[in-house]
């Protein structure tokens, strides 16, 4: 039997009930509880999430919360590889004009670094998305320039950095060879794509080599999230593609919330959906 390299995931939050917290939080009460449910339905990994809200609260932010990760992730062999920092997208300094809130981006980076090397984490994800996306070739500029730095940080520890962008097809390749950083990365989102129209087999060639890890939702073109299968976004193409690059690691899933209080029955419904994806293209 061939051991696989690829793992599949899901973003934090979305094993436990919303109760009118949005489609993607920090569930501060449950965490715990999410790695028992993620086990019980054959998931390998949660990406974490690291948000402004009560963010001193996140055991991330903590060293006694950090312990508490390690034993569950020890206890239950659920895997935090990655950490989305979700922190970024209420705070981009270059929204704020503000060298306080850059000083702060930094100091609050600096402390997640550290934590991700005591939990064993190697992917801290910048999204630059919704209110955090760039508008601006001021903007743009602003951010290669702490994207640079984070690159520098991060790479003392050997943790890469990933960022999500909605820039068109090439233009995220050209903005992240401007970057200049060999553990600089792309996060690809399947849904953010077909919410913008963009085409996937042209983004994920383009991309190549730099896409490091892969949420899977789906949005409807000019709208918003969806069950899977059900909107824009052409899977054959999206995992052909990365076939086609030879990708082989996290896929995790993002997708639309289902009915309140049968969250493992849609994430099961999910697991399988990506599943007869990887087996169609023999992702391994």
């Amino acid at each position: 039997m061939v051991e696989k390299s690829r793992s599949i995931g899901i973003m934090q939050g979305r094993l436990t009930e919303s109760k009118g917290r949005g489609i993607q939080f920090f569930p501060f009460e449950e965490w715990k509880e999410e790695f028992k449910r993620a086990r019980k339905i054959e998931l390998d990994e949660i990406e974490w999430i690291f948000d402004y809200y009560n963010y001193q609260d996140n055991p991330l932010w903590t060293k006694e919360g950090r312990s508490e990760i390690c034993k569950i992730v020890s206890d239950t062999g659920i895997r935090v590889n990655s950490i989305c920092w979700d922190y970024f997208m209420r705070r981009p300094f270059y929204k704020y004009n503000s060298t306080e809130v850059l000083d702060e981006n930094k100091l609050i980076m600096c402390r997640m670094l550290e934590a991700m090397q005591e939990i064993g984490a190697s992917l801290i994800e910048v999204p630059m998305v919704d209110d955090s996306s760039v508008k601006s070739a001021e903007e743009e500029a602003a951010a290669i320039q702490f994207i640079r730095w984070a690159c520098d940080e991060a790479g003392k520890s050997g943790i890469k950095v990933g960022i999500e962008a909605d820039f068109p097809p090439h233009k995220f390749t050209e903005f992240l060879h401007e970057i200049k950083r060999n553990n600089v990365v792309a996060n690809y989102d399947s849904g953010n794509s077909s919410g913008l129209g963009y085409n996937h087999r042209e983004e994920l060639l383009s991309l190549g080599n730099y896409v490091y890890n892969v949420h899977i939702k789906d949005r409807v073109k000019g709208n918003g999230t969806v069950r899977l299968g059900t909107g824009s976004a052409d899977f054959d193409a999206v995992f052909g593609s990365l076939k086609e690059i030879g990708y082989a690691n996290s896929f995790i899933l993002q997708a639309a919330r289902g009915e309140e209080g049968k969250e493992l029955e849609t994430i099961k419904e999910q697991v399988g959906f990506v599943n007869n994806y990887l087996l169609k293209y023999e992702i391994k």
